[in-house]
């Protein structure tokens, strides 16, 4: 396998720190077998005469008394830093900047900035670790739901809501909300940043009260970081306010869905079930019957629809009752000539 400079330099490098001092020692096939686990691509008769080369510029000592033989720095070898990135670690970087950097604050994207560099010089360094650095491409996040363009926002307003959550610290915003043309200017207490979809949410509650709202990002016209700290209403946990519903919008407590769906619509929900509580069993040919307490929400009626004919509301009644006046809605809609 044919190797360029940088590869041969950052597998020697990985190497040298994999041989421990002595009188621990280490073998060749050792080191291959923890270089093929940090991605590098490499033989044993590679290390060999790698160890071999370094041993002429380092104090690294054979013990060559028995086979194998094993590797170590000198008893008196001075210990130091080398400045390595794994192929491994650089793939975790490089992902994480792919699916992550819209949730991290401006200031620590910056911090990260040479590291992603180094990332992305280890994976173009050689073909000693093109598979792994191919990874990138055979892996992918779809969404479940019809794919948005996300809105627009500035980079100044995302990164002073960014500041003030790291810095634990009040945030003027002024807001437009979308039912209105009014723009209003208010103190923010920021507990937490959330992207749902292709829409990012500031978290938060306004002067001193502790109702917590929802303020898209994109409709924020102004931000900017007070020197006052923010209060954080007591109990307030950000996964614990997810999982209780409230990206869904609107909560109207817990209820019992009970429903009918085609066995094919349901198929997914035996191995990724709506809660806890689930029950599902047979009904007429080709149905099934879903039972399952679940939040009261908008998010919950999204779903509900986009199974269509395939899906038939049976409990609570408010609920059939909503999806009873839909279906009359579209009836008329469909039974009328469209506009030419």
């Amino acid at each position: 396998m044919m190797q360029n400079h940088n590869d041969t330099q950052l597998r020697q490098w990985a190497m040298l720190k994999c041989i421990p001092q002595y009188p621990r020692q280490i073998t060749a096939r050792e080191i291959t077998e923890r270089l093929a686990s940090e991605g590098f691509e490499v033989g044993k008769r590679t290390i060999e005469r790698d160890l071999l080369s370094l041993s002429g510029i380092f104090p690294l000592i054979s013990n060559d008394r028995s086979r194998p033989y094993g590797w170590s720095w000198s008893k008196d070898a001075e210990a130091f830093a080398l400045p390595t990135m794994s192929p491994l670690q650089a793939l975790t970087l490089e992902l994480a900047h792919d699916h992550l950097a819209a949730l991290l604050p401006a200031s620590l994207l910056d911090t990260l900035a040479p590291y992603f560099k180094c990332a992305e010089g280890v994976l173009n360094s050689g073909d000693g670790v093109k598979r792994l650095a191919s990874w990138r491409k055979k892996v992918a996040i779809v969404t479940a739901g019809q794919p948005l363009i996300p809105p627009n926002y500035s980079e100044e307003i995302i990164e002073a809501v960014h500041s003030a959550l790291l810095t634990d610290q009040q945030l003027e915003i002024s807001y437009t909300p979308r039912e209105y043309d009014e723009t209003k200017t208010y103190p923010a207490h920021p507990l937490g940043i959330v992207q749902r979809g292709a829409v990012t949410y500031l978290i938060a509650t306004l002067y001193d009260y502790t109702d917590i709202l929802l303020f898209a990002v994109h409709r924020i016209q102004a931000a900017k970081v007070l020197n006052q700290p923010s209060n954080t209403p007591e109990g307030f946990d950000l996964k614990d306010y997810i999982s209780q519903g409230a990206l869904g919008f609107e909560e109207n407590g817990l209820i019992k869905l009970v429903v009918r769906f085609t066995i094919s619509a349901a198929e997914h929900l035996w191995e990724t079930p709506l809660s806890l509580d689930q029950e599902i069993i047979p009904d007429q040919s080709g149905w099934v019957r879903l039972q399952a307490t679940v939040p009261d929400t908008a998010q919950l009626r999204w779903w509900l629809k986009g199974f269509g004919q395939e899906v038939e509301v049976l409990e609570p009644t408010l609920l059939r009752d909503e999806f009873f006046n839909m279906a009359q809605s579209l009836h008329v809609i469909y039974h009328t000539e469209a506009p030419s």
